[in-house]
């Protein structure tokens, strides 16, 4: 437990119809009793059961400046395992900074970001994969992508994790008996045995990382560059997928001359899309800087959407605008599908993983457009209900320990002896735990919770 007591408004800033401030430590109670006074005189908030609630008002010394009601959890039957006290006021920044600065004038002590969830993995009820799968869940912008968050945050991925350990240790104390032990006659580990349990163990996290961009596209997003020559359909098609007129269509070519974002929820997948001004030769110096600057996105991109006119033949633009998306994850969209094709996409299919035509003008391309777009990124194949890693700490964690695992399986195959095995076994062992967070170092710890807001 924190020796302090901390306040902090936990709802989202700005107007709205209620506002929450918490206060987490073992003078939640006193504190909240003088800044709280419940309309029924003979009830007293040091004496309020955890999961009760009361209706009062606010204060400030003698001065009563809104009503709302006080909620009390009683530790460790909290949140952060502590004794907690939520106070609902009513919503908008002045009355809820004032309920702060009146607790923190009563005692308690300003919130650090991440320190709810901070305290509440210090005192054991959260593991670090859940304590980060809160932020992923207050950050999700899509279903999925909270489904995702939700389940990690629910211990799906800690349950994975530690079924693995648990596989993982009693190989590893049959190994030790066996090495440490020899006069009292262990019996050696059974070959085929320590293979499957090694193989098994190997699969869970390898299907863990196969499917770790997919899940990352889900909870975060991707970057996605719309490019192609002039009045191929680029903005067009940015309109369609925003679902209103974001960018300027017309027919003069290089309407567009700097790069135009915009966020669009796009199926389970929100993209942050980024049309680009129109790549051809140009002596203008405005529009030659948009051009670098398309170019520069592409590269930069984890989704191409290129924009090909279907009405026209290919171009030495088009060409060299395939070639660069060559070996990237890039769908080419042969746009105006309404008119007579002239475009041969056989010239221009092997540079993409898809090839589709489209008619940026009509809603059912949109649709054809998500479908296209979760099978390239994969995010058709994951059920967002199971385990999931989340950020490069837990990658790497689960790398090191896939790769652990394997050596420990050449050692087996190759004859190296189980002291070999179990050197990897425990190498292995030692990363899954950096993973769950039970080996997290200061740093580690700090470096997870300074992603966290305030109240949080």
């Amino acid at each position: 437990m924190q020796e302090t007591t901390i306040a902090a408004i936990a709802t989202a800033p700005g107007a709205g119809g209620i506002a929450v401030v918490r206060l987490s430590g073992a003078e939640s109670y006193p504190i909240a009793a003088r800044v709280f006074r419940p309309a029924n005189a003979a009830k007293k908030v040091e004496d309020a059961k955890g999961y009760t609630a009361m209706y009062g008002t606010f204060r400030e010394g003698d001065e009563a400046f809104d009503e709302g009601v006080a909620l009390f959890f009683r530790a460790p039957h909290s949140y952060t395992g502590e004794d907690v006290v939520e106070l609902s006021c009513h919503g908008g920044s002045a009355v809820a900074r004032r309920l702060v600065e009146a607790c923190l004038a009563a005692g308690a002590q300003p919130a650090a970001p991440g320190e709810y969830t901070r305290r509440a993995f210090l005192n054991g009820k959260l593991v670090l994969t859940q304590a980060e799968a809160v932020m992923d869940l207050i950050s999700a912008d899509g279903r999925q992508g909270a489904a995702l968050a939700n389940a990690a945050l629910g211990g799906a991925l800690a349950k994975k994790i530690s079924a693995q350990k648990e596989a993982l240790t009693v190989i590893q104390a049959h190994l030790a008996a066996w090495v440490d032990f020899p006069e009292e006659d262990v019996p050696e580990l059974d070959g085929d045995h320590l293979h499957r349990v090694l193989s098994g163990v190997k699969a869970e996290l390898g299907e863990l990382i196969h499917n770790y961009q997919a899940d990352t596209v889900l909870r975060e997003g991707v970057d996605c560059a719309i490019v192609g020559r002039p009045n191929a359909g680029k903005s067009t098609l940015l309109n369609l997928l925003a679902g209103f007129d974001r960018a300027i269509v017309t027919p003069v070519a290089g309407t567009t001359r700097d790069v135009v974002e915009q966020a669009v929820q796009l199926g389970d997948i929100q993209l942050n899309l980024f049309d680009t001004a129109g790549l051809r030769e140009t002596e203008d110096a405005i529009e030659a800087e948009g051009i670098r600057r398309s170019w520069k996105k592409l590269e930069e991109a984890g989704l191409i959407l290129a924009v090909f006119d279907g009405s026209e033949p290919p171009t030495r633009e088009d060409l060299e605008l395939a070639q660069r998306c060559e070996g990237r994850p890039a769908i080419a969209l042969i746009n105006k599908e309404d008119k007579p094709t002239q475009f041969d996409a056989e010239l221009i299919a092997p540079c993409f993983a898809m090839v589709l035509p489209v008619c940026c003008q009509e809603e059912e391309s949109r649709k054809v457009i998500s479908a296209a777009v979760a099978r390239l990124l994969g995010t058709s194949q994951i059920d967002p209900h199971a385990a999931s890693l989340s950020g490069q700490r837990q990658l790497s964690a689960a790398l090191r320990a896939r790769d652990a695992v394997a050596g420990a399986l050449d050692a087996a195959a190759g004859g190296f002896g189980l002291d070999a095995v179990s050197v990897c076994v425990d190498d292995a062992l030692a990363a899954l735990c950096d993973l769950t967070g039970e080996n997290a170092s200061e740093a580690v710890i700090e470096q997870v919770f300074e992603r966290f807001c305030v109240g949080k």
